[in-house]
This record gives structure tokens, C-alpha cells and sequence, in this order.
């Protein structure tokens, strides 16, 4: 029952589904229908289905049967008027066929024209198209081109410009033509090109600039110098007319042109032609001598290129090797001024370029490469000049290179570099400077004593007198108040020596000059060099003189006279240094002059050698004395050759009137002891063996002379004998033998106040030895004992007895 129900059931809902198919198929359009149809033949009923379509297709005709019955006449009617219309409409098409041929035929031309116009308008197209592409491409054309040019006329950085242009802005809006891809293959190459050329030119630069560096550092030291003496007019009057262009301007010159995205000169040269400059009166910029351009260019083109890096180890390492050349000095350099000023010509030179390179670009070179390399010039120079310096044996030389290297420290302090050890060598080259002066006057003050008179200085007239007051100071109130002829008490030496030690502090103030030295250190070097000049040189100088061989006693006199105004000469030449120093003498640590020091020792070098150079002459005279020491006939004179010796002395002595009394009175005593002592030794000469004592008598009248000569005073200031104390010796021994006094002798010897004190016994038994031989020779017929032959015997007993008593007196007193 239940099964019934349900079947009944699932019936009426298949029939209900079917039902609603149908409806969906009668108002769903055609397209859409299969979905409708699908479900159809997914359920399992569509037996049923085509039976319910079935059933509905008929229905729906037996309607349709029913409206066309309903509607039939209408239908025919329709029918009958639709033939009419068919007439009609095929008279209408005959007249549309024969209006269209007619209009093909009237149209044929218009269509052959608008076929003309379409072919004109696709031409138009193309045309407006090509154009288009063709502006396009025109900029990288001409930009190529542009390029080609720059790089034919070496515009290397405008044409890196260019390239970048192209590849960036224009080569990418026309990437798609095949003259593109080539010129973007070409572009590294381009590159490649453009920093061959530009390194190219900066190697030609540096070489360039190598081989002009003197000529740069030449132009600057000028500039330096220039500076200098305007700085030097302004300190007495304002600065006046045209100012020279200063380092500050040279600079901004050069920063413009970096600025310029396209250098001003595109030659480079490196180095602008000035040959014809140098005549100009303003003297140019150093920079201004320098075309900067292949640096800049390069510069630029490797940092646009990437190798900025690789250009900068490039240029500093060329420029080291560079300044390690322009610090070689040549050999021959010392020999003339020029070889040290083209040594410092180049050295300037490099370091300008370097300090213009160091202010015009960024980081091509910084402080530290500048002061490395500054450094090393610096030791280098400092030794080359200590080398070569050293040989240096002109002071007028060494007096220019300190010059030139003044203007040296000067020109590159300017530009910023230290130079304190410069001036501390120059301070080195100084003691130099002095040795070389010292030579230098060695041999001015040797001509001056050479060729000096050794006399007085004559004067006619007032004039003269001037002249030779104005060159030494000399007062004299007594030599003023003589009449014209007149005699200045010293020779020509004397002043021509003073000026020349002026000349000589002068010098020396000459090279302390722009040394920036203090007042007080200029003054200790002047006087310190003049001490050298005046204890090493001069005194050298004169003690030559004094130590001449052929030197005579009226020179040595002379110069004693000299010497003693050139000593009081020494207080102005203090003053004369302290005029030009300003350095007062009561200053703490001032030097003193030494030459009264000198002067003195000079003075009494000449005094010795008067006392030989008399005792030598005194000993030339006594060569030609000829004693006959046998001879028995008593003579009545003195001997010619002692006659003419003392002659000589009294004209000599009378010579040493302008000289230092004690001076005269030591010579006058030096030579009467020195007499003294050669009479005594010739007459105990070892080669006389005998003497009689005639010939004793003749020497005693030799001596007598001789004391005669020391009574008349020939040098006034002795007191009463005292000058023939010289000869006591020989008289206290010549009286003893001639008045044969041997009791009192013997008596009183060792006594204080006895007759004989200064007859020595060893002396008084020579000469008795002598006598005693004489007598015992009884060969000789002219004995003086002869006739007393009967009491010859007593006689040389008397003899031996006292020879035993003074051999006994020379025990006792050697014991």
C-alpha cells in the first residue's frame, strides 16, 4: 500500500518537473535551451518526456490550425497585394540596376581618383612617419657627429660630455635601429679613446712642465723679489701706481676657468710662450706662465670615466719621480751663482704647480702629499747646499747664495711652505761666510803690511791731513799746532787696517741682513767675526811680518808704533758696531772686542824680534872682531869693529825716540847685556887656548868703550849707572887680572860687599889657565915675563897656587 503511495507520489512530481521543462523550453531562448535539454536527459524519465513534448507539439499545432482558420482571408489578401508589390519592386530594381550602371560608369573616374588620393594619403603617411622617425634619429646623428668632431679637434672632455649625452638622453628613444646598436657597441671604445688622448696630454704636460720648471720658479722668485722691494718703499711712502696681481687673484683666475664646463684652451701646450714678457715692467703670475687645462681635462675625464683613483696614483707618482730629478743638484753647481739659482729655479717651480694643483683642484693632491714632499726637498736642499757650500771659497759668492736663498725661503713661504730649517742652515753658512772673509782678509791685510813704507805718514796741507784724520781717528793737539810739512806717527797701514776691519763688519752685517735675526744676535755675530779677524788674521798677519827675515829694526820700531794706535783705535770700533746694531756694550751678554789683546801681543812679538834682530846685529859685528890674543904691544884704542858697533847703536837707539819708553830702555838693555855676553864668551872661547895680557889690556879698552856708550844714556829714562850694570861682570873680571888682585879676591870672596862679587871663580880660573899656558910657553920671544926670567919661576908658582885655591873655592861651592 505504502509502495503505491509512494510511486503514486514520485509520479506526480516527475509529470510537475516535466511540466516545468516544458514551460521553460516554450519561453527560454533557442541558445539557451541545451542546459534545459541536459537535465532532461540526465533524469531517467525521458521516455515520458518525449511523450509530454509530444503531446504539447500537438496542442500547440491544433492552436496554430485555429488562428490560420481564423485568419485565412486575411493571409490571402496579404498574398495578393504582396504579387502587386512584386511588380513593383521589379520595376524598381530595373530602375536601381540602370540608375547603378549608369552611376558605375559616371563614377569610374572618381573611384580611379579616390584610388589616386588613398595612394597619395598612404604616401602622405609613410612620409609624416618617416619624418617623425627621421627627427628622431637626426639628434643622435648629429650628436655623433658632433662627438666625431670633438674628438678629431681633441675636445676630449666636451666630447666625454657629448657621449654621455648620447648614450643616456638619445640613443635610448631610437634603441630599436641597427645604427644604434653599432654606436653603442662603439661607445667603450670611444671611452677607451678619449682617456688614451687625455692621459696622452697630461704626460706631454708633465714633461712639459718638467722642462719649465726653472723657468716658473725663475718668474716667481722675480715676483718674490718684486714684493720684497715694494714692501720695502712702503714702509717710507704709500704704495703707489699698479699693484701686482696677487696669488689670491691668480687663483680665482683659475677657478673660473674649472667652473667652464668647457676648458678655455683646448691646446695643450702646458706652457704659454713669456720670452717676450720678460721686458715687460710688471713681471707676470707664475701660474700665469701655465696652461692648467690637460690636468683639469684629465682630471675631469677620469672621474667621469670612473678612474678617478687610478689617475691620482698616476699623477703623484710621475711628479715624485719628478721631484727627485729637480732635486739632484748637478755637480759643478757651487761653481757659479747661476747653477745654484737654476737648482732653485726648479724646486720653486715644482712647488708652485704643486700648491696651484693642491688650491684648484679637489683631492688631486692634499696637504700631507704636499708636505711629504716638502719634506724631502727640504732635506735634500739642505744637504746639497752643505755639500756643495762647503767649497765655496769666494765670500762674495757665498754672500749671493745666501742671498738667492733668502729670496728661495721668501718665494716659498708665500706659497704656505715652513722654512725655518732654511734659515737655521743659513745660520750654518754664516760660519762659513766668516772663514771665507777671514781668508779673504788674510790676504788684504798680507798686501797691506807688503806694501806699507814703514815710515810716517807725510802730510803738506790741510787737505791731506783731513784725508788721513777722516780714515783714522787720530787727535793729536800738539801735531795739530805744527806747521805744514808734517809727520803723522804711524805709517799707512794704520788706517788702511782700520777701514779695512770696518769694511770687514760691514760684510759681516751684509749677511745678517733678512736673516730675522734679533738686534742683539746680529751684534754678537758681528763682534764674535771681528774677534776671529782681529786675534786670528790680522795677528797672523803681523806676526808674518814681525817673523820676516829681511825685517828691519826701523820696520819693527814702526810697527811697534802702529800696533799702539791701532790698540787705541779699539774703542771706536766698538762704537762703530754699536752705531750700525744699536746694541748698547753694557747689553748682557755682549761680546767684547779682543783687539786690544791683539794689538798688545802683536806689539810685543815686535819687541822680542827687536831684541834679536839688535842682538843679531851686535853678534854680525862681533864676527869681524880679530883679537890677537899673543900679542904683547898695548894698544891705545878701542877695536874698529866695536867702534862701529856702538856707532850703530847710538843711530838706532835714537830711531826708538816715538817709542814706549820702557820699550826703548828694555832694547837698550837687552843689547848692552847681550854685548856683555859676548865679549865674555869670546874672551873665554874654548879655541883661544893662551892670552897674553897685552891683549888683555886691548880688550879692556873694548869694554871700556863699551861702558862709555852706557854712561851717555843713549835711551834717556835710566837712572845713573844702572845701564852699565850690563858690563859689570867683564870689569869686576878685567880689573882683577890687571891689577892681578887675586889677595883681595881670595880674601874676600863670599863676602857681600867684597870688591870682586861678580867674577865667578870658574871664569877667573879659565882665563888664569890661559895666561898660565901663555907663560909656560917659552917659545914665544915676546913673552911679558921674559925679562923677569929669574922670577918666572916665582911667578907661575904663584900662578898654580891661586888655580889651586879657586879649584878649591869651586869644590866647596859645588859641594
Amino acid at each position: 500500500m505504502e509502495r503505491g503511495k509512494m510511486a503514486e507520489a514520485e509520479s506526480l512530481e516527475t509529470a510537475a518537473e516535466h511540466e516545468r521543462i516544458l514551460r521553460e523550453i516554450e519561453s527560454t531562448d533557442t541558445a539557451c535551451i541545451g542546459p534545459t535539454l541536459r537535465s532532461v536527459y540526465d533524469g531517467e524519465e525521458h521516455g515520458r518526456f518525449m511523450e509530454k513534448l509530444e503531446t504539447r507539439i500537438r496542442n500547440h499545432d491544433r492552436e496554430i490550425e485555429k488562428m490560420c482558420n481564423f485568419h485565412y482571408q486575411g493571409f490571402v489578401d496579404s498574398i495578393t497585394e504582396l504579387l502587386k508589390v512584386r511588380g513593383e519592386a521589379q520595376k524598381l530594381k530595373n530602375q536601381v540596376t540602370d540608375t547603378n550602371r549608369k552611376l558605375q560608369h559616371e563614377g569610374k573616374e572618381l573611384v580611379i581618383a579616390m584610388e589616386e588620393l588613398k595612394q597619395c594619403r598612404l604616401q602622405q603617411r609613410n612620409i609624416s612617419a618617416t619624418v617623425d622617425k627621421l627627427m628622431l634619429c637626426l639628434p643622435v646623428l648629429e650628436m655623433y657627429s658632433k662627438l666625431r668632431d670633438q674628438m678629431k679637434t681633441k675636445r676630449h672632455y666636451p666630447a666625454l660630455k657629448t657621449l654621455e649625452h648620447l648614450e643616456h638622453t638619445y640613443l635610448p628613444q631610437v634603441s630599436h635601429y641597427r645604427f644604434c646598436k653599432v654606436m653603442v657597441d662603439n661607445i667603450p671604445k670611444l671611452r677607451e679613446e678619449i682617456k688614451d688622448v687625455s692621459m696622452s696630454d697630461l704626460k706631454d704636460f708633465l714633461e712639459s712642465i718638467r722642462k719649465h720648471s726653472d723657468k716658473i720658479g725663475e718668474t716667481a722668485m722675480k715676483q718674490a723679489q718684486q714684493q720684497r722691494n715694494l714692501d720695502n718703499i712702503v714702509l717710507q711712502q704709500p704704495r703707489i701706481g699698479s699693484r701686482r696681481k696677487s696669488k689670491k687673484d691668480v687663483y680665482t683666475i683659475f677657478d673660473t676657468e674649472i667652473e667652464s664646463t668647457s676648458p678655455k684652451s683646448e691646446q695643450d701646450s702646458g706652457i704659454l710662450d713669456v720670452e717676450d714678457e720678460e721686458d715687460d715692467e710688471e713681471v707676470p703670475g707664475a701660474q700665469d706662465l701655465v696652461d692648467f687645462s690637460p690636468v683639469y681635462r684629465c682630471l675631469h675625464i677620469y672621474s667621469v670615466l670612473g678612474a678617478r683613483e687610478t689617475f691620482e696614483n698616476y699623477y703623484r707618482k710621475q711628479r715624485r719621480k719628478q721631484a727627485r730629478l729637480v732635486l739632484q743638484p748637478p755637480s759643478n753647481m757651487h761653481e757659479t751663482l747661476d747653477g745654484y739659482r737654476k737648482y732653485f729655479n726648479q724646486i720653486v717651480g715644482f712647488f708652485v704647480v704643486e700648491d696651484h694643483i693642491l688650491h684648484t683642484t679637489q683631492g688631486l693632491v692634499n696637504r700631507a702629499y704636499i708636505d711629504e714632499l716638502w719634506e724631502m726637498a727640504l732635506s735634500k736642499t739642505i744637504a746639497a747646499l752643505r755639500t756643495h757650500s762647503s767649497y765655496c771659497s769666494d765670500p762674495n759668492l757665498v754672500l749671493d747664495l745666501k742671498n738667492l736663498i733668502v729670496l728661495f725661503a721668501d718665494t716659498l713661504q708665500v706659497y704656505g711652505f715652513p722654512v725655518n730649517q732654511l734659515f737655521d742652515m743659513l745660520l750654518e753658512i754664516r760660519d762659513q761666510y766668516s772663514e771665507t772673509l777671514l781668508k779673504k782678509w788674510s790676504g788684504i791685510f798680507r798686501n797691506i803690511l807688503d806694501s806699507d813704507n814703514y815710515s810716517p805718514i807725510p802730510v803738506t796741507s790741510e787737505d791731506m791731513y783731513k784725508k788721513v784724520v777722516g780714515q783714522f781717528p787720530f787727535q793729536d793737539t800738539e801735531l795739530e799746532k805744527q806747521p805744514f810739512p808734517k809727520k803723522f806717527p804711524f805709517s799707512e797701514f794704520v788706517p788702511k787696517v782700520y777701514n779695512q776691519i770696518k769694511e770687514f763688519i760691514y760684510a759681516c752685517l751684509k749677511f745678517s741682513e733678512d736673516l730675522h735675526l734679533s738686534s742683539t744676535e746680529v751684534d754678537d755675530m758681528i763682534r764674535k767675526s771681528t774677534n776671529l779677524l782681529l786675534t786670528r788674521t790680522l795677528s797672523n798677519s803681523l806676526q808674518n811680518v814681525i817673523k820676516r827675515k829681511n825685517i828691519g829694526l826701523t820696520e819693527l820700531v814702526q810697527i811697534i808704533i802702529n800696533t799702539t794706535h791701532l790698540e787705541k783705535s779699539c774703542k771706536y770700533l766698538e762704537e762703530f758696531i754699536t752705531n750700525i746694531t744699536n746694541v748698547l756694550p753694557e747689553t748682557v751678554h755682549t761680546t767684547k772686542l779682543y783687539g786690544t789683546t791683539t794689538f798688545k801681543d802683536a806689539r810685543h812679538a815686535a819687541e822680542e824680534e827687536i831684541y834679536t834682530n839688535l842682538n843679531q846685529k851686535i853678534d854680525q859685528f862681533l864676527q869681524l872682531a880679530d883679537y890677537d890674543w899673543m900679542t904683547g904691544d898695548l894698544g891705545n884704542k878701542a877695536s874698529d869693529y866695536l867702534v862701529d858697533l856702538i856707532a850703530f847703536l847710538r843711530s838706532t837707539f835714537a830711531v826708538f825716540t816715538h817709542l814706549p819708553g820702557k820699550v826703548a830702555q828694555t832694547a837698550c838693555m837687552s843689547a848692552c847685556k847681550h854685548l856683555a855676553t859676548s865679549l865674555m864668551q869670546l874672551l873665554l872661547e874654548a879655541e883661544v887656548r893662551q892670552l897674553t895680557l897685552g891683549a888683555l889690556q886691548q880688550f879692556n879698552l873694548d869694554v871700556r868703550e863699551c861702558e862709555q856708550f852706557a854712561r851717555s844714556g843713549p835711551v834717556p829714562g835710566f837712572q845713573e849707572d844702572t845701564l852699565q850694570l850690563a858690563f859689570i861682570d867683564l870689569r869686576q873680571l878685567l880689573d882683577l887680572f890687571i891689577q892681578w888682585d887675586w889677595s883681595t879676591y881670595l880674601a874676600d870672596y863670599g863676602q857681600p860687599n867684597c870688591k870682586y862679587l861678580r867674577v865667578n871663580p870658574v871664569t877667573a880660573l879659565t882665563l888664569l889657565e890661559k895666561i898660565s899656558r901663555e907663560m909656560r910657553d917659552t917659545s914665544r920671544k915676546n913673552n911679558m915675563f921674559a925679562q923677569f926670567r929669574k922670577n918666572e919661576r916665582d911667578k907661575q908658582k904663584l900662578i898654580d897656587t891661586v888655580a889651586k885655591q879657586l879649584r878649591g873655592l869651586i869644590s866647596s861651592h859645588h859641594s
